[in-house]
């Protein structure tokens, strides 16, 4: 028999090509040589729930082999709420809380679960955790910011106001007030909103800075924030904003970065009817949340969790075999290599999900305009498109590219759009603005993903 060590790091490095297949036949060796070693054990945790395995019990043994580590608690309850155990799942974070009130990333992990649920009272273990330990002012920013995910924005106000009068105004609670009196509506329009930080450096207080001077029409000033990111891997965040702040001033860069619709492309994989039947019964099996994320794009609909790609599901397995030759294809046809430019930029070697999951629509449901950051390409694959009245006029259900957050209140029209059709994959670079159009009735489902290359080059 192999050395189990040996064959932790063989698993491993299947994992870190995501060859699950692979790695899952590596762990499952080392575990039956080495029963009792803590990082076998984890592994084989952690590849069988990135494998689409029942692994809640396997993160119960890691737990048991680590129990000074927390977080093993919290990848446990996510595994048994992805089985249909959610309710084992809050008990087991609930107990969590109850020994360590000031546990962020349980109180985090508790309430999406509870709002996936379809929960509206999803964050009330702060609540109870900020009685117990009132001076965690941490605690309560965590908890602000759960709320103003969800733009709960009296909720979130009334935090940071008890977090004040108990603890004092502290730069995170200002930066706070800001940010529900810009996105709010409260004072999105005030021009001196957020002058008094102007000292302050900070990545996610210049994502609340440029959206407010787009909303209140300092084009320039949103520009010159977006600016000062080139060069940083945090620009990626910035490009999708700064091509707004472009077509609005009438800079013609704005064509150099989006080109229009130059760099979306879709391909009609070559799925039979049957296959996509059967494609379509598998997804429907995983789409076992109620409701959509808070910070999610989603509007009436559902979506997956774990690494929907990375399942060893044979149908799954199937799809991305074809998913993966058609990005081939789009990376091919790329346009000439500019390392100024976020999609041109990149290798053009091998590359790996960053991300994937199935998104399920509702009557009605759509997503909201919004851009990928931590993405190269991202994509739509339908699997299942109403039909007929049932999709409704043109441009009903269509995916469109260009527009911007309609609660910036910017009138830029799209650039185009691609009409959904079942086994279409739609490809497009991630940062670029992109949103559906709500459809009338039936269902609309898809595979989505993000890719990025392999060289560490990416940025």
């Amino acid at each position: 028999m192999s050395d189990p060590q040996d064959l932790f790091r063989r698993a491993i490095a299947a994992r870190e090509v995501q060859d699950l297949g692979g790695a899952l036949n590596a762990i499952l060796m080392a575990a039956k040589a080495a029963p009792n070693d803590p990082n076998v054990a984890l592994g084989l945790a952690q590849i069988s729930f990135e494998a689409g395995l029942d692994a809640a019990d396997l993160y119960g043994r890691a737990a048991q082999l680590q129990p000074q580590r927390i977080d093993l608690q919290r990848s446990r309850a996510t595994a048994l709420a992805a089985e249909g155990r959610q309710s084992e799942g809050e008990a087991l974070l609930e107990d969590g809380l109850f020994k360590n009130p000031g546990w962020i990333d349980g109180h985090r992990c508790l309430s999406g679960m509870r709002a996936t649920g379809g929960d509206t009272n999803f964050a009330r273990s702060f609540s109870a955790a900020v009685a117990r330990d009132p001076e965690n002012f941490s605690l309560r920013m965590a908890w602000f910011h759960v709320l103003a995910m969800a733009k709960l924005w009296d909720e979130a106000r009334a935090v940071i106001a008890d977090a004040e009068q108990c603890l004092g105004e502290r730069q995170a609670s200002l930066l706070g007030k800001l940010f529900i009196a810009s996105e709010s509506g409260e004072a999105a329009h005030d021009p001196a909103l957020f002058d008094a930080v102007e000292h302050v450096s900070d990545v996610g207080l210049d994502i609340a800075r440029v959206r407010h001077f787009l909303r209140g029409g300092q084009i320039e000033r949103a520009r010159d924030v977006c600016l000062r990111h080139l060069g940083k891997p945090a620009m990626r965040a910035f490009w999708s904003y700064l091509s707004l702040a472009w077509r609005l001033l009438g800079d013609r860069q704005v064509e150099w970065l989006n080109a229009g619709m130059r760099d979306v492309r879709s391909f009609d994989l070559d799925f039979t009817p049957s296959e996509l039947r059967e494609l379509a019964t598998t997804l429907r099996r995983l789409h076992t949340m109620q409701q959509p994320w808070h910070e999610q794009s989603v509007r009436g609909g559902t979506q997956t969790e774990r690494p929907l790609l990375l399942r060893i599901d044979p149908v799954i397995a199937g799809a991305r075999q074809r998913i993966e030759n058609a990005v081939q294809h789009y990376i091919a046809g790329l346009p000439q290599n500019d390392p100024a430019h976020p999609l041109l930029a990149a290798p053009r070697g091998r590359f790996l999900f960053a991300g994937s999951w199935s998104v399920r629509l509702r009557p009605g449901g759509f997503h909201a305009m919004h851009t990928h950051p931590m993405g190269w390409i991202s994509s739509a694959l339908y699997v299942t498109v109403p039909e007929g009245a049932d999709l409704g006029p043109e441009p009903a259900g269509h995916l469109q590219f260009g527009s911007p957050p309609p609660e910036l209140n910017l009138q830029l029209n799209p650039y185009g759009a691609i009409e959904p059709k079942p086994g279409r994959l739609a490809l497009f670079p991630s940062t670029m603005w992109h949103g559906t159009v709500p459809f009338a009735d039936g269902e609309r489902m898809t595979i989505a993903f993000d890719v990025i290359p392999t060289a560490p080059q990416f940025s």
